[in-house]
């Protein structure tokens, strides 16, 4: 009841229903410098409801910080506009208290071109006007790194993604909700193993678990297959596009190019703080864009059952005497 009532004193609004196709996160002209680099350089982007969409590219394209400036983590030295109009995502371009609801929306439902300002969006609404326990509702992330001070058992920390939900009508789920995600990231065997003892890959699945309980509208991943053997790397691509087909968005960050091609609705191609493609793999993943993108040759074929594009590096073969 104190918790109920602490809810009630700060008029936490809880998210309401989303539609497909809502956008979710939207961002126009963020720029971002650290340690003196520009790391974006006017990058725009939308995120809806119903998509998985791929961020990839070398290491320091940028993908990392720009999923931070996506869950409203990083603010960007641009970016602080007073439009809510959402984007227009998805196509293709190129070049090098008393519980209240809101729905994500879609702001003005403007393009996103000129006069739609730049700034970071969360559910409609710019990234700094939520609270932090409002924010946590809408969007859960997962950092690259999972690491914890103290050794919780594993199903704790799968906890831990409840908290936002304290006090509101769905805390009763907690538990069916906290199984459901270590079924499905196939942690459960081990619940009451202190995190710390686990390894890398056992943390990131936990980790990801955590991030499931959340159920968060929106998903932000960053490297979540980085640690994982080959079956559950295809696991985890897989929820996401359970989550996807849910209703929800996933924005996953990824170097396996295959994974992205197979998985992901559109696939976003970062390179020198810009976006050098966005749009859906088969348009996006050109032999010629990623050859100059990764400064290394590559060829693009097609699966020979699915169709999906296969990214291979170029090599020489044997020599023949």
């Amino acid at each position: 009841m104190r918790v109920r009532a602490g809810l009630r004193r700060r008029g936490r609004e809880l998210p309401g229903p989303v539609a497909p196709g809502e956008a979710l996160a939207r961002v126009s002209g963020v720029r971002v410098r650290l340690g003196g680099r520009e790391v974006l350089a006017g990058v725009d982007m939308t995120v809806r409801a119903g998509e998985v969409l791929a961020l990839v590219g070398p290491n320091g394209a940028g993908k990392s910080t720009l999923l931070s400036v996506l869950a409203g983590d990083l603010a960007p030295e641009t970016g602080v506009g007073t439009d809510t109009g959402g984007g227009a995502g998805g196509r293709a371009k190129t070049g090098a208290g008393t519980e209240t609801r809101s729905g994500a929306g879609d702001g003005a439902g403007t393009s996103g071109g000129a006069g739609a300002g730049h700034g970071v969006w969360i559910a409609g609404r710019l990234a700094g006007d939520w609270s932090a326990p409002e924010l946590a509702l809408r969007r859960a992330v997962l950092p690259q790194a999972a690491t914890l001070a103290f050794p919780f058992p594993v199903v704790e920390v799968v906890r831990m993604g409840r908290a936002p939900w304290a006090g509101t009508a769905r805390e009763e789920r907690d538990e069916e909700v906290v199984a459901g995600a270590m079924a499905a990231t196939e942690v459960a065997a081990f619940a009451g193993r202190p995190f710390p003892s686990l390894s890398g890959g056992e943390r990131a699945r936990v980790a990801l678990a955590r991030v499931l309980a959340q159920e968060a509208p929106l998903m932000l991943l960053d490297e979540p297959t980085a640690a994982l053997d080959l079956r559950h790397q295809e696991l985890v691509l897989r929820l996401c596009r359970e989550r996807a087909a849910a209703g929800h968005a996933v924005v996953v960050v990824l170097h396996d190019l295959g994974l992205a091609a197979a998985y992901a609705d559109r696939v976003a191609v970062l390179h020198d703080g810009r976006v050098a493609a966005d749009g859906p793999p088969a348009e996006v993943l050109r032999d010629e864009l990623l050859t100059g993108v990764y400064r290394q040759p590559v060829e693009v074929l097609a699966h020979p059952r699915t169709g999906a594009p296969l990214v291979l590096p170029r090599r020489d073969g044997p020599t023949t005497g």
